[in-house]
């Protein structure tokens, strides 16, 4: 390994930058040529491609988004884009490729693995639904994001004594929306994971009314419902006037916590060594605060596993 290349595709998350600058600075530690692929996997097929050295990833540990920029690219799913983009890697010498995102990126990476590639892969993604790993880049800082808002909603709701509906992303997977409601004490949380059941909801909302609560915070995940539907059908059930807050992109963005930071240097780190010790094929993880790695193939074949402790810990204390 002489040279190595590092991109991140998808969805951004905080901490990629921190990743970047992790995986450069071990690189030419270890005596490696560093390249950086501008927009993902689409990047790589147009020859969008750049040195990079230590003072190239200095100054960016604490910003939020990517500074390699990130895209979705259909033509990578095609053998013949994939042929492309292996033409360019040997054009740039480049002996193995560090990718940095979500389970799409994964697949990606895998049909290169399977060309005969070398490639690892780091989980960044704020939906923190890679199985195999307790922790993807980004995650914490989106939960400390959406906290911070339902800290500012709820002077709100107190003052004007209203249900307010708080609509969180996380696709499929609702550990945004549970880690959040638990550290903000939603009086509910509705997650993908778990069928609702609405109407129990709308009685939980007029019983605690009934027993002088004045107002009461829910967190939906978008992969349930969205917030103007919850809306809907709490108004339809309770008449209790109810308001919306959609927060959107606003979590993927905005400085990274300590963790997402101390995590993407770990991460960083491990994918550079892995690549040096002739691993490929493999996603670096973080479990029990040890730093691993497993096969791409084994993670993509799995399932998220669902932290049934913490939603039934919610659920006991948004009585």
């Amino acid at each position: 390994m002489k040279c190595l290349g590092v991109l991140t595709s998808g969805g951004d998350a905080p901490g990629m930058n921190a990743a970047i600058r992790s995986v450069v600075r071990t690189g030419i530690y270890n005596g490696i040529e560093m390249k950086g692929i501008l927009y993902g996997y689409q990047g790589l097929i147009e020859n969008q491609i750049i040195p990079l050295d230590m003072r190239s990833v200095g100054d960016i540990i604490q910003r939020g988004g990517t500074m390699l920029k990130t895209s979705r690219s259909e033509a990578f799913k095609t053998k013949e884009g994939r042929m492309q983009a292996y033409r360019v890697m040997r054009e740039h010498h480049l002996d193995g490729l560090i990718v940095i995102g979500g389970d799409g990126t994964y697949r990606g990476a895998l049909a290169m693995t399977q060309e005969g590639e070398s490639v690892v892969c780091i989980p960044g993604t704020i939906d923190n639904d890679i199985p195999g790993t307790q922790y993807t880049i980004g995650f914490d800082t989106a939960v400390n994001t959406v906290l911070d808002a339902m800290n500012k909603i709820r002077d709100t709701a107190t003052s004007h004594e209203r249900i307010f509906i708080i609509e969180v992303m996380g696709r499929s997977c609702g550990k945004i929306a549970l880690q959040a409601g638990l550290a903000g004490g939603a009086e509910a949380i509705l997650i993908p994971e778990i069928q609702p059941n609405l109407n129990q909801i709308a009685l939980s909302l007029q019983n605690s009314m009934l027993k002088g609560k004045k107002f009461s915070i829910l967190l939906v995940a978008e992969g349930v419902m969205s917030g103007e539907q919850l809306q809907s059908k709490i108004k339809e059930i309770t008449g209790l006037p109810t308001w919306v807050t959609v927060l959107g992109h606003i979590q993927r963005g905005g400085t990274p916590t300590a963790f997402d930071r101390s995590l993407a240097a770990h991460m960083g780190s491990e994918a550079v060594e892995a690549l040096l010790n002739h691993k490929k094929g493999k996603m670096v993880t973080w479990n029990c605060h040890q730093i691993g790695l497993k096969d791409i193939s084994d993670m993509l074949s799995m399932s998220p596993e669902f932290d049934q402790n913490s939603y039934d810990l919610a659920v006991r204390l948004s009585l």
